[in-house]
């Protein structure tokens, strides 16, 4: 009785979505284009918290901390790579009505399959435990609770987060893309404060420069930390039954939409990334990292004070 009734609030929830993504569908001309385009937004959205996690913040901030603006390059065809790969994930998912798991399933032999399950849940587990230590910390250094209350909170934050899935996929779509654009507002904030030198940052946008081979493997972190094999498995498994279709024009034109919806989340994940290493870039060099605490609580402080120019 249970299961029904949450299965009742789940289609009431996204039937509104759906019933609108239709319409967009069946005549896309009757609305105007935000009006068309919002149904579609939130897949992207949420695979685009794998491009802010920790390890993003590690290795772009100790990139731009070390080389200056020099491996911002590293940023831009790492998320263009991203974009390519996140949009065929979600065609995949489109297109034929699988995930990439299920299709992993039937195309490999049955040892194979199972091979790869556990190493993905050992991929998942260590994965997972950045991204958990990196909660708990944000928790320790913003409230100042200790590190095993902030894990705490984190835990309860999580369950209660993945819980808005039992009313449907909109619900969960909203409260991540709410704090992808926390995060992003932050950021824009921080480079209207920092104002960084646009012309080196245009130029090594552009130009791919290393200089010595801490440089190389740093870039290797940056594209490690933002192409994440999680992710393309989490984007088809999103798409595959969110919005189901079965006519060709139909599903061409929400598949041009899910394009769209990649490329404003992405495209923020990348600002996101690129002012993560413009902001220690900016500092005065050579570059001393202060303590982290101090650092982060300097750092809230400069964005919603007097900005960076009293550290």
């Amino acid at each position: 009785m249970d299961n029904e009734r949450t299965n009742v609030n789940r289609n009431r929830s996204g039937s509104r979505t759906v019933a609108a993504a239709l319409d967009v569908l069946d005549s896309p001309q009757n609305t105007n284009r935000l009006t068309r385009l919002l149904p579609f937004l939130g897949p992207a959205f949420i695979a685009s918290v794998a491009y802010i996690d920790p390890g993003n913040f590690a290795t772009n901030i100790a990139a731009g901390a070390q080389f200056g603006y020099m491996l911002i390059w590293v940023i831009v065809v790492s998320n263009l790579m991203a974009m390519l790969i996140q949009t065929l994930s979600a065609k995949l998912g489109i297109a034929t009505g699988m995930n990439l798991a299920e299709h992993c399933r039937q195309a490999f032999p049955k040892p194979v399959v199972i091979s790869m399950w556990v190493l993905m849940e050992l991929v998942a587990m260590a994965t997972d435990l950045a991204e958990f230590l990196g909660a708990a910390l944000g928790f320790n250094l913003l409230l100042g609770v200790p590190l095993f209350a902030g894990a705490l909170l984190t835990a309860v934050s999580t369950f209660l987060i993945l819980g808005l899935e039992r009313y449907g996929f909109r619900p969960l779509e909203a409260v991540i893309s709410a704090m992808v654009g926390v995060v992003t507002l932050c950021y824009v904030a921080e480079t209207l404060i920092v104002k960084p030198d646009w012309g080196n940052v245009l130029y090594f946008a552009v130009v791919p420069h290393f200089n010595g081979a801490e440089s190389v493997v740093l870039a290797s972190g940056i594209l490690g930390a933002t192409v994440m094999p999680h992710a393309i498995f989490l984007h088809s498994a999103l798409t595959q039954g969110r919005i189901v279709v079965k006519d060709g024009g139909q599903l061409k034109r929400l598949y041009h939409y899910e394009i769209v919806d990649v490329v404003i989340a992405l495209g923020g994940a990348s600002f996101v990334n690129a002012d993560m290493l413009r902001w220690p870039a900016s500092r005065r060099q050579p570059w001393e990292p202060a303590p982290v605490r101090s650092s982060c609580r300097d750092f809230l402080s400069g964005i919603f004070r007097y900005g960076f120019a009293d550290w």
